[in-house]
C-alpha cells in the first residue's frame, strides 16, 4: 500500500498508543511515510473563571503536558523505520486537524472511534463525525474491538453515479491494496434500484407490469455493466461469490451484508449533494456510518472543498 506519505494520527485525548496508533506506525513504515501525532486542546474545555485568572499560562500547562503525554506514546515506536513527530494545537479539535490538513497536505487522518460518553459503541462521536463530513483527505476511524489483523474488508462502490464514480476506483484500489497487506478477505459490494418502482408497481405511474419488468431488468443491467467496469483492472467481475450486486435500499443493504459478513472495515465513498449548505456526506454514507459496528476509512471525491479554510 504505497499511496499515503504524509500521515495525521489525531490522538484526541488518549493516553496510551492503543491499536489505531499501532496501525498509523505500521502504515508509515511500509509506505515510508512521515507520521505526525496531533492533539488539539480545547480552548473552550475549561471554565471561564479559571481561563480568566491563569490566561496563557494555563494553555501553556496544558499543552506542555499533552506535548509529554504524545512523546511517551510515541516512545514505544522509536525504534521503527518510520519517522514520527509529535505537535500539540490549541483550538476547536476538528477544524484544528483540518486546519493541519489544509496547511501541512497531509494525505490521510487515522484516530480511534471515541462514541459519546454514555452512549452505544456503535456511535462516531462529535469529532469523528466533523472529520468525516468536513476533511478533505481520506479518514480512517479504527474501531478498538476490530480484528488485529483486519479479517475481512468490505469495498463499497457505486460506479453509476456521476460523482461517486471518481471516488468509487479510490475505494477499490485502497481496499484491494489493504486486504493484501493484512492477508484479509476482500468483499465488494453494490446497490441498486430502479427509482419510483414502486408507484410504478402500483399501477399510478400508467404503466403496465411486463413494462416496469422490462424497466427493471434495464437498471439491473446498466448497473451491472458499470461494476464490471470498475472491476475489470482488480481481476473481478459481478460473478464472483466475493462480488455482491444487490437491489435495495443502499444504506440499509450495505449494513445488513457488513453485520452478516462480520466484515471490520468498510470503504466507502461520502458523496454529498453539492449547493447545500452544511451538507457535506451522502445520506447513504451517513446513515451507514451511525448504524455499523464496523471501522470505517471515508474516501471525498476529487473536487471536494472542505467549507474549513487556514484563516
Amino acid at each position: 500500500m504505497k499511496r499515503f506519505k504524509n500521515i495525521l494520527f489525531f490522538a484526541d485525548g488518549a493516553l496510551d498508543p492503543g491499536p489505531a496508533l499501532e496501525r498509523a506506525v505500521a502504515l508509515a513504515r511500509i509506505n515510508d511515510a512521515r507520521l505526525t501525532i496531533i492533539d488539539v486542546i480545547d480552548e473552550h474545555g475549561s471554565p471561564t473563571q479559571i481561563q480568566n485568572q491563569l490566561g496563557s499560562d494555563l494553555n501553556e500547562i496544558l499543552r506542555e503536558h499533552r506535548r509529554q503525554a504524545l512523546e511517551e506514546m510515541a516512545r514505544p515506536f522509536t525504534e521503527s523505520d518510520a519517522v514520527i513527530y509529535t505537535k500539540v494545537l490549541t483550538g476547536s479539535p476538528f477544524i484544528e486537524i483540518i486546519r493541519s490538513v489544509l496547511a501541512n497536505r497531509f494525505d490521510l487522518v487515522i484516530k480511534a472511534a471515541h462514541p459519546p460518553a454514555g452512549f452505544s459503541q456503535r456511535l462516531f462521536g462529535s469529532a469523528d463525525m466533523h472529520l468525516i463530513r468536513k476533511c478533505p483527505c481520506p479518514v480512517w476511524i479504527d474501531r478498538p474491538a476490530a480484528a488485529r489483523p483486519y479479517r475481512r474488508i468490505l469495498a463499497a462502490v457505486d460506479p453509476v453515479d456521476e460523482r461517486s464514480r471518481g471516488c468509487a476506483r479510490i475505494v477499490m484500489d485502497l481496499a484491494s491494496s489493504l486486504a493484501q497487506r493484512e492477508s484479509a478477505d476482500l468483499t465488494v459490494v453494490h446497490t441498486w434500484r430502479l427509482y419510483g418502482e414502486s408507484i410504478l408497481r402500483n399501477g399510478r405511474g400508467r404503466i403496465g407490469t411486463t413494462e416496469v419488468e422490462r424497466l427493471v431488468e434495464q437498471t439491473h443491467r446498466c448497473h451491472q455493466d458499470k461494476l464490471d467496469k470498475l472491476l475489470e483492472r482488480y481481476a473481478l467481475s459481478t460473478n464472483d461469490p466475493e462480488v455482491y450486486l444487490l437491489k435495495g435500499n443502499p444504506a440499509a443493504t450495505i449494513h445488513g451484508l457488513t453485520e452478516d459478513l462480520k466484515a471490520d472495515l468498510i470503504v466507502m465513498g461520502t458523496v454529498g449533494r453539492i449547493g447545500i449548505p452544511g451538507l457535506f456526506i451522502g445520506n447513504t454514507a451517513e446513515e451507514v456510518l451511525q448504524a455499523t459496528t464496523a471501522s470505517v476509512l471515508a474516501i471525498k471525491p476529487a473536487d471536494f472543498v472542505s467549507p474549513v479554510t487556514i484563516s
